[in-house]
Parts: C-alpha cells; structure tokens; sequence
C-alpha cells in the first residue's frame, strides 16, 4: 500500500514545468507594449510580433531568402510595381476571453494592418501615440501606392517605385497582420488602447498575462496554422540581471537564458546540465553622437570622440573577446560592406587638435545615456559608460553619465534629447538597407529611429538610390558611398559586432539563435 502511494507524495514536488510542460525564458527587460507598429525596439518584437503574430513572408538566415508565411506564394510584375500575394487558407486568430472571431484571416486583415500606418485619415493612424516608427523611417507612406483585397485570399501592393527592399521589409515585424475584426470591436467599444494592452495575432501562441518588469505568459496556439507548438504554454521571467539569469537557469526556473555576459558563457561551458547556442549576430553596437545638440554637432568634435575612445580595451574588458571591433554601421557579413574604410585609431592627442580646431581647445560638459541592464549588445553598460567617460576625460570633454530604464531610454531618446547614447541595432531581414533607412535617413530622423538626428539630401540620395535597383553591385557602391560620408561625419561611435549566444538547459531541443535577434519558440521542446 505505501509503495502504491509513493508517486502521489512525491508529485507535489516534481516540477510543475515538467506537469505543464511549459516553457519558461528568462528575458532581460519588459516590453515596451505589444502592438509592435509603435515601437521598434527588438525586446518589444521579441514578445509580440515573434510568438503572438505572422507576416505575409519571412526571412530564412540559414538560406538567405524569404519565404512564405501567411501567403503561400506571390508573384511580382515585370516593373516591379506590383506585388501580388495568395494567403494561405483557414488561418484562425486567436480565441480569447476578451475576443472571439467569426471568420479567418482574410484579405480585409492584410489591407487593414498596413494602411492603419499609411493613411493619415485612417480611424486608427492617430491612435498610436507613438506613431510608426519602421513604417515611417522606411517610407512605406510614399512607397505604398495602394492595397487591394482582390478577394478573400488574393492581396495586391501597387507601389509608387520599385523598391528592391519591399519583399525582405514585409518579413519585418512590425509588419505583422492584424484582426480588423478586433479593430473594429475595440473602436465601437472606445477602448482602442487595448490592442496594446490585449494583443490578437495568428501566431503559434496567445496571450495570457503581462506583469512589468516580472513576467509574460503565453498558452500555445492549438489551431495555429504551422502546427501546435511543442509545448503547452510559454513564459517570459524578465530578469534584467544577467547573473540572476544564469542562476535561474542553473536552478531550472528558465529552461532558455537569454543575453548571457561573456562570463557567464564561460561558466555555462562547464556545467553538464547546460547547453551554449551561438551565431554570429547581424547586429552593431555603436554610442549614437546627437548630431542636432551643440557641439555635438561639428564634424571635428564627432570626430575627436572617435580618435578619444580606446575601443579595443573597451572589447576586452566589455565584451571579454565575444565580439568584433566594428568600423562602421554594417557586420562585415554584409555583402556591400566596405572593408577598406579607413577607421578611427586611439589618438588622443589628435582627437585634442580637432576640439582645437572646432573652438573647443579646453573641451566641454556633455551627458552620457546607458541602460541600468545588460543585453547582447551591451552586456556590461556600466563599466563601458565609465570607459568611454574616462577615455573623454582625458581629452577635455566632461561626460556626465545617465542610467536610463529602458523603455524611458527608447521614448526619450527617439525624442532626441540624448547626446551620447549607448545603442545597438538588429537588421531584421539580412538587406543592408535596415542599417541604413532606419538610421540614417531624413525620414528616420522624423520617426525617431536615426539616433544620431542626421539629415543630409545626399545621403538621403544615395540611400534611396540604392533601393530603386535590384542589380547587387550597383547598390553595392552606392552602400559603400553611404558608409564613407556616414564615417567621415562620425556620425556613430561603432563598438562591435557581438556574437549572439543564449543558455539553455541540456533538455530544451529545437531552440536557435538567431543572427537577427529574432526568437521562435514555436518548434522548441523541453524533454
């Protein structure tokens, strides 16, 4: 009889994780909400337009190619101005207890979520507070002719120009597809501001609950259209302390690690019950120089910040040689890279003789913004913030450091009101232009996504040029262009070019890191 009863004292103490069969990660920030057209940091994507939505297309890194999503296929005309796409059919949104849909994702969705960004007199264009800062930075408004639903599974994007970019922007997330249905419901209900708050999507998992700063749950999707995901429900555990990460993983509270320090790698490489996931990220970290405030915004002053930075001390005590020096916006894997940029060297002496020449000779007082929490692309902002201070120190430039919480960074900083700022950009989509459209462009800097508040019609010209061609060495030299007028205005101060690693636990299967940054869990299992 007691060996009979044994299972049932001991099941109260077995993981409820493993009952669930759940999936918990352990992420370092909260998002900043979750309609992902608002905003355009990756930790807001990473928690909406990843596991809650779809796009009409993806983007395969490990091919190099988009392929279908919500669409099956799509054909494009002859001048690349149309491009027409067939949905797939009997896609369900989600069910909740907040919405119940009467039909399938339909054409009417696609038309919907797109020219709520585009159309200025559109019900829902004003109700984002934030604006759209992809769509606007990439100037879909102008490039987006018209959206026609042809039927129930047929959609068609007559644009103004060809745009070698558009195939690859589609798989971005902000353009995900929304339920118009659910639209519709909360704006007869007055309460719009829910979509942010009580997300719909199509995707492999639906929304349960959100607490700041403490945790994101998710149950999976049973009807999703790729499959039911491998396991039953999904949890974000925001831990913005990295050492507190790896301990919960340790502990088997996380099964999934994300953003782990250089040291913590290290460690993880010795426990048995841990696995290391790595890729070489698609990404730059760069402090961003606030070309619009005074002095900041004279060439010899930017560039006098370059000559200051010792940046290869700054890789190795920061980075712990997880990470590639970086020269300019673009990872060397880019294939318009400019290899042959002349960077800035370590010369402080040098760097002295430009704040001379600029009327600067006894320097100036400045403001330095950082994140309190550590991330992929800047795993220690503390001690990088007091380098870089230290290193403008010796030069005459007097860097108060601000440790900004993170969506207060984002808001502020798209604002302008920055000066130095630590930051890092994913290109989403493995095109060149996502470095360049959302960080460098005059239309970028109205949607608050170019940092560095940089507008010149000649850079402008070159960007836009190379968009309008689909022949690879043509944009090729007109990137190449754009990446010599962007170092020669220093517009960025480039940092480095990480590697992307996660931690997982010896049991999780299916799970890979994206060069992107992106995340999907829809095929991962916990064993």
């Amino acid at each position: 009889m007691r060996l009979a009863a044994l299972p049932l004292l001991l099941a109260p103490f077995l993981s409820p994780l493993a009952q669930a069969a759940a999936l918990s990660v352990c992420t370092e920030a909260s998002p900043e909400g979750f309609d992902v057209v608002q905003y355009n940091s990756l930790t807001t994507t990473n928690a909406s337009a990843d596991v809650l939505m779809n796009r009409l297309v993806e983007f395969d890194a490990a091919s190099g190619k988009v392929v279908p999503s919500l669409a099956d296929s799509w054909e494009v005309s002859s001048d690349g101005l149309t491009y027409e796409f067939k949905l797939h059919p009997k896609v369900k949104f989600h069910r909740t207890d907040y919405f119940t849909p009467s039909r399938e994702l339909n054409a009417e969705d696609v038309k919907f979520s797109f020219e709520r960004m585009l159309d200025p007199v559109h019900p829902w264009h004003k109700i984002a507070q934030s604006g759209f800062p992809h769509a606007q930075s990439l100037q879909l408004p102008s490039l987006i002719k018209k959206i026609d639903a042809l039927d129930p599974l047929t959609v068609r994007f007559t644009l103004d120009h060809a745009d070698s970019t558009f195939l690859a922007t589609l798989s971005m997330g902000f353009a995900s597809i929304y339920s118009a249905e659910y639209a519709d419901q909360l704006l007869k209900a007055g309460t719009p501001e829910k979509l942010n708050s009580q997300p719909i999507g199509s995707g492999p998992f639906i929304f349960g609950r959100f607490q700041k700063d403490a945790s994101i749950r998710y149950k999976a999707n049973r009807d999703y259209f790729a499959g039911k995901p491998a396991v039953d429900s999904l949890i974000f555990a925001i831990t913005p302390d990295a050492n507190v990460r790896l301990q919960k993983l340790r502990r088997n509270e996380c099964q999934i690690a994300l953003s782990p320090k250089p040291l913590d790698v290290q460690a993880a490489s010795g426990d048995p019950a841990l696995k290391i996931e790595s890729t070489a990220a698609f990404m730059t970290a760069f402090v961003a120089i606030n070309s619009q405030h005074p002095p900041l915004d004279k060439p010899e002053v930017r560039q006098a910040i370059n000559l200051a930075f010792d940046k290869a001390h700054y890789l190795k005590a920061v980075f712990e040689g997880t990470a590639e020096a970086a020269n300019g916006p673009y990872p060397p894997n880019t294939w318009s890279y400019a290899k042959d940029l002349p960077g800035y060297t370590h010369d402080p002496e040098k760097a002295r003789q430009l704040l001379a020449k600029a009327g600067l000779k006894n320097g100036f007082e400045t403001t330095l913004w950082t994140r309190p929490s550590g991330s992929l692309l800047n795993p220690n902002p503390s001690l990088g913030a007091q380098l870089l201070q230290a290193d403008l120190a010796q030069v005459g430039i007097q860097a108060e450091i601000r440790v900004i919480e993170w969506g207060e960074l984002i808001r502020r900083a798209k604002a302008g009101e920055h000066d130095l700022l630590f930051m890092g950009w994913a290109g989403d989509n493995g095109d060149p232009d996502n470095f360049l459209s959302p960080q460098f462009t005059c239309a970028a800097v109205k949607s608050g996504t170019n940092f560095a508040r940089y507008c010149d019609q000649n850079l402008d010209k070159l960007i836009t040029a190379g968009k309008t061609t689909t022949e690879q060495g043509v944009r090729s030299k007109l990137y190449q262009q754009a990446q010599t007028q962007i170092q020669q205005q220093a517009l960025w101060l480039p940092l480095a070019h990480p590697t992307a690693f996660a931690l997982t636990r010896k049991q999780v299967e299916g799970y890979q890191v994206s060069p992107f940054g992106r995340q999907d869990y829809s095929k991962v299992s916990v064993r």
